[in-house]
């Protein structure tokens, strides 16, 4: 026992300065110390929970004392579970980036400061900083992305993230990741995202709008105005045509009148005005029916087409400085 007390001085105090705060909220006959307010990890804890806590830490000392990592893993986490104090999760933390889970060791580290400065003793919460710093810098990264988006569901590695509007940051291993983003009406977007230790990708999604436009080449009107307009061309010329057989019958009784039976009839091509009027009535048939032949292609052309609304979306890459309460770096910053 003699030479475990030299090689670990450390595991005495530690278990002091968890029994601690246990003792000075025993003591409640101080009048001074009854109207303190209790830390926030205090708060709603009882006694037996926190004697319970405190056994399981000391077992959870001894294991990470004889490198029984995984078992001083399950001991921290069980003492944490009856109290959450600032000191077992760095305690956790340091057994977790031992082990080899980094993104696991970063989570504890950060929860062990949350309540802000003397929450730990000044020692381990230098420690604690610098084993973040250490572990954003070298050996994790992290995504931050923003989608304004209402009720768009974000999914980080296809596990639920957080819902639109709004922006979330977290870090991850090193290596591919990939961020969708769905709602209902709109195209599912996909972005796969590459992160490297150290550095933040970050980015903002949009979602587009999935639905059917239906269109036409042309105004409604316009075959249909090309349609009447050949159907009336048709219409004039048969009206010339009229007239022109009439003209043409007026003149042949005038002949017939002057010359008696010796006249010989004449073609209609001869007979003065029904001659242009012929002519007139063959040209408004010939561009009526041009006409309406170019109107039905029109309006078998300008059917109504339906088309996919498209989905658009663009990558570009920034890089800026990056920094966070724990550590400041240049970051490649991918913004999608």
């Amino acid at each position: 026992m003699t030479t475990t007390r030299k090689r670990h001085p450390r595991v005495a105090l530690s278990t002091a300065h968890l029994l601690l705060p246990i003792a000075l909220v025993a003591v409640c006959a101080a009048p001074a110390r009854a109207q303190a307010p209790l830390p926030p990890w205090h708060q709603g804890i009882s006694e037996e929970r926190k004697q319970r806590a405190q056994s399981l830490f000391a077992e959870a000392r001894e294991l990470h004392r004889r490198m029984m990592l995984a078992e001083a893993r399950a001991k921290y986490e069980e003492a944490l579970a009856a109290w959450d104090h600032p000191e077992l999760r760095l305690y956790l933390g340091r057994a977790l980036r031992s082990i080899g889970l980094p993104l696991l060791a970063h989570e504890n580290l950060r929860l062990s400061l949350r309540w802000g400065p003397g929450s730990l003793d000044p020692e381990l919460e230098q420690e604690a900083r610098a084993a973040l710093r250490a572990l954003v810098e070298r050996e994790l990264a992290a995504i931050e992305i923003r989608c304004d988006e209402p009720g768009a569901v974000v999914l980080l590695d296809g596990q639920p993230w957080f819902v639109g509007p709004g922006a979330e940051r977290r870090m991850v291993m090193p290596g591919e990741h990939v961020i969708t983003a769905r709602k209902n009406g709109y195209f599912t977007v996909v972005k796969p995202v590459v992160a490297l230790a150290g550095k933040e990708a970050s980015g903002q999604l949009a979602l587009s709008v999935d639905t059917v436009v239906t269109r036409q080449r042309w105004a409604a009107w316009i075959p249909w105005a090309t349609l009447g307009a050949g159907a009336a061309l048709g219409v004039a010329g048969g009206v010339l045509a009229w007239r022109a057989e009439a003209d043409h019958r007026a003149t042949q009784k005038r002949l017939q009148d002057i010359c008696g039976s010796g006249c010989e009839p004449l073609a209609l091509a001869a007979g003065g005005d029904s001659v242009l009027e012929n002519r007139l009535a063959i040209g408004a048939f010939i561009a009526g029916g041009a006409t309406v032949i170019t109107g039905t292609v029109l309006l078998f052309m300008n059917r109504p087409q339906s088309t996919r609304t498209e989905d658009r979306g663009g990558v570009k890459v920034e890089l800026r400085p990056a920094a966070s309460p724990d550590a400041a770096w240049l970051s490649a910053r991918f913004v999608f």
